[in-house]
């Protein structure tokens, strides 16, 4: 498992749709996203369609996406690429266009990966420690797009509750991406699964960050059906497990009574619980306070 630099540090600002571009790019900076992605490869950008449909909340923002992407060019990242998967319930297509995702990638000349496109080889991915479900969902093998190993990835999720999951962030916004369209064959042991697929994207990229957009916050049964809340929260972080902590506790929720964050806490695969010690989870908020 790679050591990622920024482990347990969480940033967080209070933004406004008039300062929402810049703020992205003060996130990013504040925590640290240079020592967590090599210039030197592919950063892939994965964008999050939960619904085909417009709805806020639901699905990454067009303003959170054209943010990483001005921040990461402005810092010298000209290899980006936007990464798109499809389910059986979106059309990613429509998705992209109804969502505004193509008028941004498109107007900063991004180029988007279609992981469903034949043209896209699948490899089986051998575990160097042993996995919680996986092997025993898929007995036949894992296997995960072969574009994405060694390519950094940005995930790009929203602040929302999920019906499996109970919040869906950082670490569940992988899901789409690695697993192929029987992922809902997981759905039974969705926490441990997603620990799993953290397992994979530490070994498998070079460089991995979080960028969730709050300005919209979603609860009830999402990740579509949810009631709507203007929160203008942003954060940002190299480590999935503690950006989703920190998620968790904005949503009002104990994160370690949240499995897949706490299983993850205890594999040493990110931070779940702030410690007053060690104060590792780090969040700064500016013009006002979080609530």
């Amino acid at each position: 498992m790679t050591e990622f630099p920024g482990k347990g540090k969480v940033a967080a600002i209070k933004t406004s749709p008039e300062t929402i571009l810049c703020d992205i790019e003060s996130l990013m900076n504040l925590a640290e996203f240079q020592n967590s992605l090599p210039k030197d490869i592919i950063t892939g950008l994965k964008i999050n369609i939960s619904w085909q449909t417009w709805y806020p909340a639901c699905s990454s923002t067009p303003w959170q996406i054209e943010g990483v992407i001005q921040t990461l060019q402005n810092a010298g990242y000209h290899e980006i690429v936007g990464v798109h998967n499809d389910t059986v319930v979106v059309n990613t297509e429509d998705g992209e266009i109804n969502n505004k995702h193509k008028f941004v990638t498109d107007k900063t000349n991004v180029p988007c990966l279609y992981l469903y496109n034949q043209e896209f080889e699948w490899i089986e991915y051998i575990p160097k420690t042993p996995f919680l479900v996986l092997d025993k969902v898929y007995p036949e093998g894992v296997f995960i797009p072969k574009s994405l190993v060694g390519m950094n990835i940005i995930q790009l999720p929203t602040i929302k509750t999920h019906v499996f999951t109970t919040i869906t962030g950082a670490m569940k916004n992988a899901f789409g991406g690695l697993l192929h369209r029987n992922r809902h064959w997981t759905h039974a042991v969705i926490h441990d699964t997603l620990v799993d697929l953290l397992q994979i994207q530490q070994d498998i990229h070079p460089g991995l960050f979080a960028v969730m957009d709050g300005t919209f916050a979603g609860d009830g049964p999402g990740p579509r059906a949810m009631r709507w809340h203007e929160k203008d929260i942003i954060l940002a972080s190299a480590d999935q497990v503690a950006i989703d902590a920190v998620s968790a506790k904005l949503q009002g929720f104990n994160p370690l009574d949240l499995r897949f964050i706490r299983l993850a806490h205890e594999k040493g695969l990110g931070v779940g619980v702030a410690s007053s010690a060690k104060r590792s989870i780090c969040a700064r908020v500016r013009t006002r306070d979080l609530s």
